[in-house]
């Protein structure tokens, strides 16, 4: 008992993997992408390419905006003006601690982690239940309690998919708060004689002499994308990681990294470009888009429970290759459900 206390103390983290062919009728990559919500960072990796195509190029610089509120009641959120003008679906999901829960005097379930002693509960609202009811019970009951009787204010990320509601309709309507409009952030660069591991689309697991792993090669770009050294040099007392092997060495990389708040709609455009990337023949054979979402979202993917006291992660790496088969990698932390 002693032991198995020990090991539910140690955060633990889980990591699926599966592999698949963009044509084939069942294929789940987009849909996986579409309920990720809560995205904070999208990066990209191309082998043997110094110059990003026009295309790409286009796509990272239309990821946004997204905006920042200050101080935001939670009561706007519920509003009928609010869910007529911006909310087609979709719910408001709150992640409260025990004394917070009890003070809103709403209804919720504890959180699944919460263990013998429960500390932290979740509301979920649906807000097209809302609007289709204003004049409910239920509707008075929220109403009151984000008004009167525990009236929280949050700052607020926030974003919306393409409508034929006007950007600056985000501006104007909440002008009465402290608002702001915010671009992505894009870093760029080109490495040179980047030593990248060699992968087969059908060697998910890897083989000895023949292919690298997943695994091994979700630890290789984590490298990449923090710049580490990978050459393990003796004298280097930063980092002792080295590529793994089979392993070539490509004249250059492009490597993009866009940070904010991206839709899932911003990246599936993505995706679709880097699978047109081999319709015209390249040296590389794959390329990679990684995605990271916030530590502290309340859902990873769709409305499952995330927890982020004990780390926070939740992110997906796809590979791509030239014949349209990919990797898709999915991670997340401590208190959290295994991806979908």
């Amino acid at each position: 008992m002693a032991t198995l206390r020990r090991l539910r103390e140690v955060p633990r983290h889980l990591l699926v993997c599966e592999k698949s062919n963009f044509g084939h009728d069942k294929s789940r990559h987009r849909h996986l992408v579409e309920t990720h919500y809560h995205n904070y960072r999208v990066s990209f990796l191309i082998p043997e390419c110094g110059i990003l195509s026009k295309e790409l190029e286009k796509l990272v610089m239309e990821t946004g905006p997204y905006y920042f509120v200050k101080n935001l009641p939670l009561y706007e959120l519920i509003t009928q003006e609010f869910i007529n003008t911006f909310v087609k679906k979709g719910k408001l999901i709150l992640s409260l601690d025990k004394d917070t829960y009890e003070e809103t005097g709403l209804q919720g379930r504890p959180s699944q982690y919460s263990g013998r002693k429960i500390m932290k509960f979740i509301v979920s609202i649906d807000l097209m239940d809302l609007s289709f009811n204003p004049d409910s019970k239920k509707y008075e009951r929220i109403s009151w309690s984000f008004k009167e009787k525990k009236p929280l204010k949050f700052d607020f990320l926030l974003a919306w998919h393409h409508t034929a509601v006007e950007e600056s309709t985000m501006m104007s309507y909440f002008s009465s708060y402290q608002v702001q409009e915010h671009q992505p952030k894009i870093a760029v660069s080109t490495m040179s004689d980047l030593q990248c591991p060699v992968l087969q689309s059908y060697e998910l697991r890897g083989k000895p002499e023949v292919a690298c792993s997943a695994g091994e090669l979700l630890d290789w770009l984590g490298a990449v994308f923090c710049h580490a050294e990978l050459n393990n040099e003796p004298n280097n007392f930063i980092s002792t990681y080295c590529c793994p092997q089979p392993s070539v060495v490509v004249a250059k990389a492009y490597l993009c990294t866009i940070t904010g708040f991206i839709l899932p709609e911003k990246i599936c455009l993505l995706l679709d470009q880097l699978c047109h990337y081999f319709d015209e023949p390249k040296l590389a054979p794959w390329v990679t888009l990684s995605v990271q979402g916030f530590a502290d979202s309340p859902v990873s993917w769709r409305e499952n429970e995330h927890g982020f006291r004990k780390g926070g992660e939740h992110l997906y790496n796809f590979v791509i290759f030239n014949n349209q088969d990919y990797w898709l990698q999915m991670a997340v932390g401590a208190n959290d459900d295994c991806p979908p």
